[in-house]
């Protein structure tokens, strides 16, 4: 697994930037996919894929440690749909 610093590291190398300003672009990146995704809008990064935000229905689960049903609200999550570009760079 790639750590956000790792992440950084190799933003900063790549684009010629020092490590502060990749660590601050990637973090304008995530707040502005973060705000989009609240606003109700995907974000597509054509050749790469899209962030999408997916409304999960209520329902019940079980409490894996007492085994007891709960009732669990309707909530807001985040999915990634990987693009086509993507896609093949992994598998070729």
């Amino acid at each position: 697994m790639t750590t956000k610093a790792e992440l950084v590291t190799a933003i900063a190398e790549k684009a010629g930037i020092n490590k502060n300003q990749a660590k601050d672009a990637l973090e304008a990146f995530i707040d502005a996919v973060t705000d989009s995704l609240k606003s109700g809008q995907d974000v597509r990064l054509v050749g790469f894929g899209t962030f999408k935000a997916v409304t999960r229905a209520a329902g019940t689960a079980r409490n894996p440690r007492t085994g007891e049903t709960v009732n669990r609200p309707a909530s807001k999550t985040a999915r990634f749909q990987v693009g086509e570009g993507l896609k093949s760079s992994l598998n070729g």
